[in-house]
C-alpha cells in the first residue's frame, strides 16, 4: 500500500510537471521563468532522488540562455545550493561536463550581479571536483581579479584563493609556528608575485590585493614574511627571487600597507551598476 501511495504521488507530481513546469518555464513574463526555475532547484534539493536528474536539471541549463538577467541569476543560484550539498556531486557530474562552458561564460555576464553568482558557482564546482575545470577554465576566471566592480573581483580574488592558496600539506605544529621565510606563507607569497608577473598587469597591484582582502588577510599582512624574503638569504635549496620578482613583491607590500592604512577599494574600483566597455 506504501508503494503504491508512493507512485501515485510520484504520477501527480509528474502530471504538475508536464501539465505546468514544462509550459511555463518558457512563459512570456520573465518573472514567472524565474519562479520556476527557483522552485525546481527547490525539488532538486528535498527530493533529489525524483528530481535529481538529467532530465530536470537540462531545463536549467537550457534556462542559463535566458535573456532576462534575473532568470539566468536564478538558475545559478539554484545550481549552487546543489553542488553546495557534496552528497549530490555525483548525480551532478553529466550536467557539469554538459554546461560547464555556459557557467563559465558568465562570469562575463552584462549584469554584475549575474557575473558574480557565476564565479561563486564554480568556486563549489572547484570544491567540489579538482578536474572539472580546466587550466584555460580557470585563467578565464583568475583575470576577473582586476575587474573594476569589486563584487565581481572579489569573487574571483575567492576562486583564485581556494585554487592556488588555500592546500596546504599535511604539515605539523612546529612548521606552522615558523615565521618569516621558513613560515608556510613564504611559499604562498612566492605564488602571489608569480601570479602578479603571469598576469601582466603591473601597475594594477592594488586591484590585486584589494580582490584577495577579504579572503587572505591573514596573508596579506604576513608582512614579517615579506620582509624576510627581500632581506635574508636564501635556505638551502632554495631558489632567490629574482630583481623582477622582487620589485613585483615590493609594489604588494605596498598595497597591502596602503589597504591596511586606508581601508578603502583602490581608486577606479567602485560597485556601481553601470556596465563598462
Amino acid at each position: 500500500q506504501l508503494q503504491e501511495n508512493q507512485d501515485e504521488i510520484e504520477n501527480m507530481m509528474n502530471a504538475i510537471f508536464k501539465g505546468v513546469f514544462v509550459h511555463r518555464y518558457r512563459d512570456a513574463i520573465a518573472e514567472i521563468r524565474a519562479i520556476c526555475i527557483e522552485e525546481i532547484g527547490i525539488w532538486m534539493k528535498m527530493y533529489s532522488d525524483a528530481f535529481l536528474n538529467d532530465s530536470y536539471l537540462k531545463y536549467v541549463g537550457w534556462t542559463m540562455h535566458d535573456k532576462q538577467g534575473e532568470v539566468r541569476l536564478k538558475c545559478l543560484t539554484a545550481l549552487q545550493g546543489l553542488y553546495y550539498n557534496k552528497e549530490l556531486n555525483s548525480k551532478l557530474e553529466l550536467f557539469t561536463s554538459r554546461f560547464k562552458d555556459r557557467i563559465v561564460s558568465m562570469t562575463l555576464d552584462k549584469e554584475y550581479d549575474v557575473a558574480v553568482q557565476a564565479i561563486k558557482l564554480l568556486t563549489l564546482v572547484l570544491q567540489s571536483s579538482e578536474e572539472v575545470l580546466t587550466a584555460e577554465d580557470c585563467e578565464n576566471v583568475y583575470h576577473l581579479v582586476y575587474s573594476a566592480h569589486r563584487p565581481v573581483a572579489v569573487a574571483a580574488g575567492e576562486f583564485l584563493y581556494k585554487k592556488l592558496f588555500s592546500r596546504r600539506d599535511a604539515e605539523d605544529d612546529g612548521i606552522l609556528k615558523r615565521r618569516g621565510r621558513q613560515s608556510p606563507n613564504a611559499n604562498l607569497v612566492k605564488t602571489l608575485v608569480f601570479f602578479f608577473l603571469e598576469s601582466e598587469l603591473h601597475e594594477h597591484a592594488a586591484y590585486l590585493v584589494d580582490s584577495m582582502w577579504d579572503c587572505a588577510t591573514d596573508l596579506l599582512k604576513d608582512w614579517e614574511c615579506m620582509s624576510s624574503l627581500l632581506l635574508e638569504e636564501p635556505l638551502n635549496g632554495e631558489e632567490p627571487l629574482t630583481d623582477r620578482q622582487e620589485s613585483a613583491l615590493i609594489e604588494i607590500m605596498l598595497c597591502t600597507i596602503r589597504q591596511a592604512a586606508e581601508c578603502h577599494p583602490p581608486v577606479g574600483r567602485g560597485t556601481g551598476k553601470r556596465v563598462g566597455s
